[in-house]
């Protein structure tokens, strides 16, 4: 997927962003569809809690 198709979410300006934009510093993604990319924030809370649950398992 090159950029021009992707899309990201903007840090800094808390907007959905299709194709090059913003600094990648301030983007997550690259996300397949808009919709994804608009959920980027959720995603990511889900993925830090998945990671922190896997972390108290290993650490027992």
């Amino acid at each position: 997927m090159s950029d021009d198709d992707a899309w990201y979410y903007c840090l800094k300006h808390s907007t959905v962003e299709h194709g090059p934009g913003c600094r990648a510093t301030d983007r997550l993604g690259p996300f397949p569809d808009e919709r994804t990319a608009a959920r980027a924030l959720d995603l990511a809370a889900e993925r830090t809690r998945d990671e922190d649950r896997k972390d108290e398992e290993w650490n027992g």
